[in-house]
């Protein structure tokens, strides 16, 4: 069934299709919540809630927004409201990695630092910063379905992207210089 159809039978009271809805954006969902809270039991409890109210709230969907547009913004503003209520907390992630060789141990290493800094930069960003940079470059969003998602008028996303990707670029300035922290 196309996506448009299962809304419809979604709205009409199909459980099957809204169940098949839901399973199809989890994944989406999730990672949006991850990259604007910044941790996984944060990410999964905002995942969660904002799957119930999808559920829940279906039948106020209306066709002049797109279906994933309107998904991003209950996700980005169930995390938002998560970041401001919680208190800040420095999460420490640990992975276990099997390796094959010791030069993949090496790119493993380098990958998994440059990652972290990444995600430690975004981290710093204020809220709606976080929010269009996990949307833009994350979630592959135009700046349309952004400012769509997140009700705000396009020149702000814009304004938010550029302030944001200065931030960015400022946080994580030893690249520039071809170097990696550690």
């Amino acid at each position: 069934m196309v996506e448009q159809d299962l809304i419809i039978a979604a709205q009409s009271g199909d459980r099957d299709a809204l169940v098949t809805l839901l399973r199809d954006i989890e994944t989406h969902v999730y990672r949006t919540a991850y990259y604007i809270l910044g941790n996984e039991q944060d990410a999964m409890d905002a995942a969660q809630e904002a799957l119930i109210r999808i559920y829940t709230k279906i039948d106020t969907y209306e066709e002049k927004a797109l279906f994933k547009t309107w998904v991003q913004r209950i996700v980005t503003n169930i995390c938002i409201d998560k970041f401001r209520r919680r208190k800040p907390t420095v999460s420490i992630e640990e992975h276990n990695m099997v390796f094959q060789s010791e030069r993949d141990v090496e790119d493993e290493i380098v990958s998994a630092y440059v990652a972290k800094d990444i995600q430690e930069a975004i981290e710093k960003l204020p809220e709606h910063h976080r929010a269009v940079v996990v949307l833009r470059y994350l979630q592959d969003f135009s700046y349309n379905e952004i400012a769509e998602s997140l009700n705000l008028p396009l020149n702000t996303v814009k304004s938010y992207l550029y302030r944001a990707r200065q931030q960015l670029q400022s946080l994580l300035h030893e690249y520039q210089k071809g170097g990696v922290r550690g």
